[in-house]
């Protein structure tokens, strides 16, 4: 019918499958892991900064005897860019609230902490979220990037929260989301507040991970979404036979996004920002290595080809790292300040790299590299090196970034499931009186039915990170772990996809058909 979603309409409709646990609600308490928790590193600092949550202990939850439940206000936020089914988190919290007392109520804050902040919110009710269920986007209550951490920022957050009355608070975030939930958590506590706080693991790049969040969510949806593109782009390239596509792809800090692509994909090449650092590959190295590529398949009468790269790569490369990091250093550019390395490092790198290097700097004061176009450089360095060595053959490169494309799109079945019960956890983790945790939930790459939930201690995540010149806690990004399976995986067949077509085409997500299909989970935890 004309003017209707017909496939928006269809996924409302969509009910995956919950842990059996999570059956009955009424009868889930948490148990705690015996001993008590210690962060990464600076133990002695972030004790003192956090001296009413640090140390405690990682929950599980688990079947215990049913109790009255009280009704509960809780409010919810969303805290940074999008990523695939955040309004699922919601969903699953309200229908958590919901089976375990009627009068319980569920606010939104909008636009992000800053609707803390301000004392800007909606109540979300049956009808407000019903249309919003199993939907890309954060449209619901919208988003912000606003850090709830000077003293000005956590008493309004307190005035509100405790205007409002609330039990609790969900922060849906990544590691620097996160990081605010843990100092507002602890702010509360010394305020003497009820509010509890809980943090639900969000980020398409992948990188908040550990032994207990496998992935975060909004991670599976995204990389689909690339790779259907990325899929799309081979076949093309197969097909006329004379591009070379450099496809750069999202993750500020690390390279999972590309990882995972290219397990699905299987590119020509696919650049690991971390392989990178660890053999402390160079820019020059790094193009030698694109452009004996180049000439290999010329040799195999292949001008075409489809290289993988991650957004944040150039952080990887040594020389320029360190640029950055002297750049990052001061608060105004100065070229005859930098050491003699990194201003022939600046000097080498072509005007408009130069130019996105000295951009405005982001939130933290650090340049944007993700700003910075990365495909763009290597393409430029490589037509030079191809020129150097007085190439004959046809190099005709088409520079793509694939970013926004895959933050709000409709949920895989894998992601819609997993935010459910990661509301309903965060429910369940209030209910039993916590703040100071982040959801979690173990063995997703298990059916639903399997699926282990709890509770994570937020500072045993943590150390100590220079930011704008102050020490700052920090929840550390997980990078792309070369000694484990993905990683290896690739390794192992990346020499043959060089040369041969060993091209994939994933296709869109699927919705309808058989589970093979509809519910795959990440092939990075599949290994």
């Amino acid at each position: 019918m004309e003017g209707v979603d017909v496939l928006g309409v269809l996924r409302q409709k969509y009910q995956g499958e919950i842990p059996s646990l999570f059956h009955h609600l009424e009868t889930v308490c948490s148990e705690k892991e015996k001993g008590s928790t210690a962060c990464l590193r600076n133990e002695e600092e972030l004790k003192a900064r956090f001296p009413q949550t640090y140390g405690r202990p990682v929950l599980h939850l688990k079947k215990g005897e049913a109790k009255k439940a009280h009704p509960l206000r809780v409010g919810v936020v969303f805290s940074g860019g999008q990523a695939p089914g955040g309004h699922n988190v919601i969903a699953g919290l309200f229908d958590a609230l919901k089976k375990l007392h009627q009068k319980s109520t569920l606010l939104g804050f909008l636009d992000g902490p800053n609707g803390i902040i301000q004392g800007k919110y909606k109540e979300l009710d049956a009808s407000s979220i019903v249309s919003f269920r199993n939907q890309g986007g954060f449209d619901l209550i919208g988003s912000g990037r606003t850090k709830i951490e000077s003293e000005d920022q956590l008493e309004s957050a307190f005035k509100t929260l405790t205007s409002l009355n609330l039990d609790g608070l969900v922060i849906i975030g990544g590691d620097d989301s996160n990081t605010n939930a843990a100092i507002l958590a602890e702010y509360l506590l010394q305020k003497g507040s009820k509010t509890k706080v809980i943090g639900v693991p969000k980020t398409i790049d992948g990188d908040l991970q550990n032994p207990w969040v496998a992935i975060p969510f909004g991670f599976d949806t995204a990389c689909k979404v690339y790779s259907e593109m990325i899929g799309n782009i081979c076949k093309d390239a197969l097909s006329a036979k004379k591009y070379y596509h450099f496809i750069k792809l999202m993750g500020r800090s690390a390279s999972h996004i590309t990882l995972e692509c290219a397990l699905k994909t299987h590119p020509n090449c696919a650049l690991i920002g971390e392989e990178i650092a660890f053999n402390k590959t160079t820019l020059k190295e790094i193009t030698r290595q694109l452009a004996d590529l180049v000439c290999k398949r010329e040799r195999e009468d292949k001008n075409y080809g489809v290289v993988l790269i991650p957004e944040g790569l150039i952080e990887f490369i040594p020389e320029i790292r360190a640029l950055i990091e002297e750049i990052n250093a001061e608060t105004s550019f100065d070229k005859q300040a930098l050491t003699e390395s990194s201003r022939e490092c600046f000097i080498s790198l072509p005007e408009e790299i130069q130019k996105q290097l000295l951009l405005d700097r982001d939130p933290h004061g650090n340049v944007q590299v993700s700003s910075i176009e990365t495909e763009k450089l290597l393409i430029s360095c490589v037509k030079k090196e191809l020129k150097e060595r007085s190439y004959k053959g046809k190099f005709s490169p088409v520079a793509h970034f694939l970013g926004y494309e895959g933050r709000s799109a409709l949920p895989s079945n894998f992601d819609a499931n997993y935010c459910y019960v990661l509301g309903m956890s965060a429910c369940i983790l209030l209910k039993e009186g916590l703040t100071g945790y982040m959801a979690f939930v173990k063995n997703l790459e298990k059916p639903a039915s399997e699926w282990q939930m709890g509770g994570l201690p937020l500072t045993m995540l943590m150390c100590l990170e220079k930011r704008q010149g102050k020490l700052k806690p920090v929840i550390q990004k997980a990078l792309v772990d070369l000694g484990k399976a993905p990683f290896l995986h690739f390794k192992q067949i990346r020499q043959a996809l060089a040369l041969q077509d060993d091209y994939k085409f994933p296709g869109p997500i699927q919705f309808f058909g058989p589970q093979e299909l509809t519910d795959t989970t990440p092939l990075s935890l599949s290994l």
